[in-house]
Order: C-alpha cells, then structure tokens, then sequence
C-alpha cells in the first residue's frame, strides 16, 4: 500500500511539477556546473579546447585590482541604494495603504518604472541626466552646467538614483502585503491601551511586518549586487572607469578581453559574495521574526 502511495505522488510530481523541474536543470543547474568546471581552464570563449589550468584563474581573480576595486564600488553603491529603496518604499506603502484619495492607482504608477528594461531606463536617465538637468541648470546659472555623469561621484550618484527609481515600487507592493496583513483589531486594542499613531506604528505594524522586511531587503540586496544593464546603458563604466560595478567587470573580462575561465572564476566569487550577504541577512531577520 505504501509503495503504491509513493508511485502515485511520485507520477503526480512528475506530471505537475516534472516539467518546470527539467527546465530549471537545463537552465540553471547544468550551465552553473558547467561555469564551475570552466574556471578551472583557461578558454577564451571561442576555441574548441578548453585547457586545464586548475586554480590559476582564482589566484589571477584574488591579485586583480580592478575587480576588488569595482566590487568595493558595487558595495557602496548597494549599502545607499538598498537602504533608499526600503524607506522610500516603505514610505509609498504607508501613503497607498492609509485610505488616500486615488491609493490604487498610485500603486500601478509607482510600479510601473519596475516594468521598464534597465537598457531602456538607463538610456533615458541618461538623457534626462545629460539633456534635461544641463538644459535646466544652465538657464538657472546663466553659464554652461556640467552633467551629474561627468565625474565619478555623480555618476555614483545617477546610479542610485536610477536604482532607487526603478525598485522602490516593486518593493513598495511587498510593504503593502504586509500593512494589510496586520489585523486592524490589533492596532485597535494597542489604541484603547493608550499608544499613539505612531508608537502604534514602530511598536506594533513594524515587528508584525518583519517577514517584509526581509524579502525587501534580500530581494534589493541581491538586485544591486548584480546590476549590470542599468551600468552599462547609463554610464557604461565612465568617466575613466569609476562607474564599473562587478558585474559589468566580469563581463568586460569574459567577453571583452576574452578571459572567459578568470570571468568565469571572478564571477562565482561574486556569486558567493552575493549568497554570503543574503542568506546571513536572512537568517538574521528570520531569528528576529521568531523572536518577534
């Protein structure tokens, strides 16, 4: 009876789930094993051979300057860009779900840039950062205003902009998930016992709100440890390669100068970078939520 219990959820499984099963090998497994064994040789991409140069390729990844440099960068760029991205969409969140006027259809047009291609978005910041803002700022001064991306903390700063623009209203649904999933009874009984607005908020909706917290922050964590389209269309690196993040360095190693086995080894070591940082997050919010 067992054995015929287990065939029958072992045929359901296949049949339901069987599919997306095979295509998450095919897509994800396999091409990440096979990225594994490639940094261990040292093709470039193109030739039918792939010789073995064992670590190599990780001692050339730990001695490469310019990609602990763009990794220190992506780092900061991640430290203000995640921290903007969750208060600006907690802030959202709070506004649509307090009972204004039109909550609804702000929460679609805050969502849309989301909806946008980081190429497209980035070419059009581009365009607002170096058309519009000189425009405006030159008939402002009276003089010729330089563009925010021509030195390398504006085009820092143009980044995080974009960033911030672009994921705020994604995480923003996430906040607006977890206002609705308080109970109004609660906050009610934290009022008849005399708490205000907003220790109501900070000592109540916020702790019964941290599995948001969470997925916001290792969602927005993970996003701008490895932005790569918004780089490449907004500053593409520049000026003087002080805008390169690490994923855009990876690239450039792999497919630019043809290194595909170091690429290949700098970019696994981003991989753990990125799984590091986001499973301790995790497990951080995670324990505060239980003890929540």
């Amino acid at each position: 009876m067992k054995q015929n219990t287990l065939s029958y959820k072992v045929k359901q499984y296949l049949m339901f789930a069987g599919p997306g099963t095979i295509l998450f090998f095919c897509v994800v497994i396999i091409p990440f094993i096979y990225g594994v064994y490639l940094t261990f040789t040292s093709w470039d991409g193109v030739s039918a051979t792939k010789p073995w140069v064992g670590l190599t390729n990780y001692a050339a990844a730990f001695a490469d300057k310019d990609y602990w440099a763009a990794l220190g960068r992506t780092a900061i760029y991640s430290v203000f860009a995640v921290v903007l991205i969750n208060v600006l969409s907690f802030f959202l969140a709070y506004l649509v779900t307090s009972g204004v006027k039109g909550q609804n259809f702000f929460r679609s047009g805050f969502f849309v840039p989301n909806l946008i291609g980081g190429i497209v978005l980035g070419y059009v910041w581009k365009f607002v950062f170096n058309r519009a803002f000189v425009a405006l700022g030159s008939a402002i001064s009276g003089g010729t205003a330089p563009s925010i991306l021509s030195t390398p903390s504006g085009a820092m700063l143009a980044l995080i902009i974009v960033s911030v623009w672009q994921y705020a209203g994604y995480m923003m649904l996430i906040y607006v998930a977890g206002f609705m999933s308080v109970s109004e009874d609660v906050k009610e009984a934290s009022s008849i016992d005399g708490c205000t607005a907003s220790q109501t908020m900070w000592n109540v909706t916020v702790p019964l709100m941290r599995a948001s917290f969470v997925q916001c922050l290792f969602l927005s964590i993970t996003r701008c440890f490895v932005v790569y389209d918004v780089n490449l269309s907004l500053t593409k690196g520049e000026p003087f390669g002080s805008s390169v993040m690490a994923a855009m360095h990876v690239y450039n190693q792999a497919f630019t100068y043809k290194n595909y086995g170091l690429g290949q080894a700098e970019a696994l070591i981003l991989f753990l970078v990125c799984a590091i940082v986001g499973v301790t997050q995790v497990m951080i919010g995670k324990r505060g939520e239980v003890e929540a």
